[in-house]
């Protein structure tokens, strides 16, 4: 701010009093504070995180990075708003501290800009901080915990260096100490701790000072994390409060934009539903012509009509301000999905050219090498022709119908709306689940043997984690969070394997998708692939047509190799130590059950209310205990209960 600006001045009575009273009552503080000033406080918590500025607003990059607290205080340290300034602080660190028997204050704030990399190691300018403390013995091991944590931060591939300096003075350069005279009742020994936390700005051009957003976001969700352990080291060693877990320190409340950013994203991806639009609506018809051709001649197939304008959909999707979010788990969720929504509306514009198949790769990602060894393993060690399924005959799809209603009666007695959500359709080909309701083609066949698995895969797992999603807060826990297919695939799979209907031929259909994707992808042609299902793997022409169908559909779709990997990856998973139940809070990807497991320890998440019937299954307890002992998928297949 230039010399002799004036800011509106605070109520300082009236705001340290409101202030008092909602903290001491456990209530959640929001206010605004002159010159884009704010303090938040999400609840009673024993620590609080400070960024004072000095110019006409606050840096937006070290603002963001002190509000992904749940407790902080932006505010200027302008002369004329000192005194207001720190009544607050006295005020909220007394109360505060009064209840905990200690409280810490961390000031962070923007260093100059230094060069500490090593041309050894290479061009990359590590993050760099200044751990800051007076020389009170109390703070020796606090100041060792924040070396450790901040030491952990890694920022574009290298690690954090740490510098510490001791003295009388805390507070970063033109700015007055921070009071620590609080207005409480307890002892001077009771305190607040303060420690200062300086960064050295490699998320900014030093010369231009423009942000580098991608590094900004890194160092946001890492630093974050590393003050949250501190502050969770600092609880349990210096006051009265014992979280759980260091999550548990994260904020409970959430700004209003992560609503409006959740519910357009939702709307924009209500527009269309992906595998729906992409899958066509003649399989049946072309399968009989293509018969009656006697498989020499490429089908043509037919799809939906798009009901929408991309153009402005995507306009729409990109007015969506994940900019305004404050939490940087809830921002990475939401940032991903935007990008996977732009990237299908990208592929349905490319629909029957070429460039399909490259968003596609985009989408699923690569086929990995081992993949497709495993795959051809599978379909090298198992054999053609089994009798697993055609033992025992077929299930009609009526009498497969009266069985899903009686599955979903089931669930329905803990979410209602699950009743009856199941339609039998002459335009689907085997069944899908679609926004919560099961379709079921009216010209499938269904094996006996596996009407039980079929159930448990699309009702047990697709439907379950969709209305466990829609009853939490957050929309994209129904829709699904970008990627969320593999691991949703595997878990559907799994299902299978756990009521004992997991059998040779699935596997093998499993695998022949890997391989047929793999074969498109390297430029083979439908008629290619189809032979080579039938000819060099032995899979019977329909069956074959119908994987081709898969891979093929909409310019070539590589989405199909993920229930191998998604499979691949839960074994690996469960053998890791990982917990199954975690899974089935909603649609997500592997990668995001870190992120959910914190919203969970945070309290943002709710319990999910279903937890699918086949976990409770006979014998399903022995297998998944086996499977959790490290095994490949087709090793599933030898497990016998």
């Amino acid at each position: 701010m230039t010399t002799g600006t004036v800011a509106k001045p605070i109520n300082t009575e009236g705001l340290v009093r409101t202030v008092t009273t909602r903290l001491v009552n456990n209530q959640r503080v929001r206010r605004k504070l002159p010159l884009g000033g704010r303090i938040h406080i999400d609840r009673q918590l024993p620590f609080i995180c400070v960024y004072r500025f000095l110019g006409s607003e606050p840096d937006p990059a070290i603002m963001r990075l002190a509000t992904s607290e749940a407790s902080y205080l932006v505010a200027s340290g302008i002369r004329s708003q000192r005194n207001s300034v720190d009544a607050l602080l006295r005020a909220s660190a007394g109360t505060l501290s009064d209840i905990f028997g200690g409280f810490l204050i961390v000031e962070i704030s923007e260093g100059e800009f230094t060069d500490l990399s090593d041309p050894a190691k290479g061009d990359t300018i590590p993050c760099a901080f200044r751990v800051v403390a007076s020389r009170d013995p109390k703070l020796d091991q606090l100041v060792e915990e924040f070396e450790q944590e901040l030491g952990r931060i890694i920022v574009r591939n290298r690690r954090s260096i740490i510098l510490t300096t001791r003295g009388k003075r805390v507070n970063p350069r033109g700015l007055a100490e921070l009071p620590t005279d609080v207005q409480g009742n307890g002892s001077d020994a009771d305190r607040p701790l303060v420690v200062g936390v300086e960064i050295n700005p490699i998320h900014r051009n030093p010369e231009t000072r423009e942000i580098y957003p991608d590094v900004l976001r890194v160092l946001e969700r890492q630093l974050t994390r590393a003050m949250r352990r501190v502050f969770h080291t600092f609880a349990l060693r210096h006051t009265s409060h014992c979280p759980r877990h260091y999550h548990g320190l994260g904020r409970r409340a959430v700004v209003k934009a992560v609503w409006e950013v959740d519910r357009k994203l939702d709307r924009v991806g209500a527009n269309f539903d992906f595998i729906f639009q992409v899958t066509p609506i003649n399989p049946e018809k072309v399968w009989r012509k293509f018969s009656r051709q006697g498989c020499t001649k490429p089908p043509v197939f037919k799809y939906r009509p798009l009901t929408f304008d991309i153009s402005l959909l995507k306009r729409e999707l990109y007015s969506i301000p994940l900019e305004r979010l404050e939490d940087p788990a809830l921002f990475r969720l939401f940032a991903e999905k935007q990008t996977e929504l732009d990237r299908m509306m990208t592929m349905l514009s490319d629909m029957g050219t070429s460039r399909f198949v490259h968003g596609s790769l985009q989408l699923y990602g690569d086929l990995q090498s081992s993949q497709i060894e495993m795959a051809l393993r599978i379909l090298e060690s198992l054999p053609h022709h089994s009798r697993d399924e055609s033992r025992g005959g077929y299930t009609r799809v009526d009498e497969f119908s009266r069985l899903a209603r009686r599955e979903l009666d089931n669930y329905g007695r803990l979410v209602p709306e699950m009743v009856n959500k199941f339609e039998v359709r002459n335009d689907v080909t085997g069944l899908m689940v679609s926004r919560g309701v099961l379709l079921i083609g009216s010209e499938m066949q269904i094996p006996s043997s596996r009407a039980q698995a079929l159930l448990q895969h699309e009702i047990g797992t697709h439907m379950v984690t969709f209305y466990n999603g829609k009853a939490q807060p957050f929309q994209q826990l129904r829709a699904g969070l970008s990627g969320y297919e593999p691991l949703q695939e595997g878990l559907a799979v799994f299902a299978e394997y756990l009521v004992g209907g997991l059998s040779r031929p699935r596997l093998r259909l499993l695998a022949a998708r890997v391989v047929a994707s793999k074969l498109m992808v390297d430029g083979a042609t439908f008629m290619d692939t189809f032979n080579e299902l039938a000819r060099e793997h032995g899979f019977a022409r329909r069956t074959a047509f119908m994987i081709a169908m898969r891979i093929y559909r909409g310019g070539g779709l590589t989405k199909d190799a993920s229930y191998l990997k998604g499979l691949t990856d839960l074994l690996g998973f469960l053998k890791n130590g990982g917990k199954i139940d975690s899974l089935f809070v909603g649609k997500i990807a592997a990668e995001h059950v870190g992120v959910i497991d914190e919203l969970r320890w945070r309290g943002v998440l709710r319990p999910p209310p279903l937890r699918p019937r086949y976990l409770d299954m006979e014998g399903a307890t022995q297998r998944l205990e086996i499977a959790s002992k490290g095994v490949t998928p087709a090793e599933l297949l030898s497990v016998r209960i």
